[in-house]
């Protein structure tokens, strides 16, 4: 339950794999640090597509972490949104199903956003 990162040609691929909905929680949003800090500092990647695993992009906060200690340690969602702004490299969002909450804040932050 994180998210993964590949490479297919010049493109990275983050994954959102943390099911049923794709929720935000703590390892998914290290996970999604640390594809993207991978994709930079790849030379042959040129831009970084988002996408959700399953049935949705994401549904927002994971509710299974509300009240623990996980819902506050960084990186917190705003922290991750930053990050994606920042990046040097294209970020799209690849959006099918739900993007609620969280997971449309995610998906504004990126630069550029498709959806089906």
């Amino acid at each position: 339950m994180t998210a993964t990162y590949r490479v297919q040609g010049d493109i990275a691929i983050l994954t959102l794999n943390n099911p049923p909905v794709n929720g935000l929680g703590h390892a998914t949003r290290a996970g999604i640090v640390n594809g993207l800090n991978q994709a930079r500092d790849n030379d042959a990647v040129k831009a970084i597509v988002m996408i959700g695993d399953g049935k949705g992009f994401s549904g927002g906060a994971d509710i299974r972490e509300f009240n623990t200690p996980k819902a506050m340690q960084e990186p917190w969602l705003q922290t991750v949104i930053h990050i994606v702004e920042d990046c040097s490299k294209p970020v799209v969002a690849a959006i099918h199903g739900v993007a609620m909450g969280g997971g449309l804040e995610l998906a504004l932050g990126c630069h550029y956003r498709v959806a089906v």
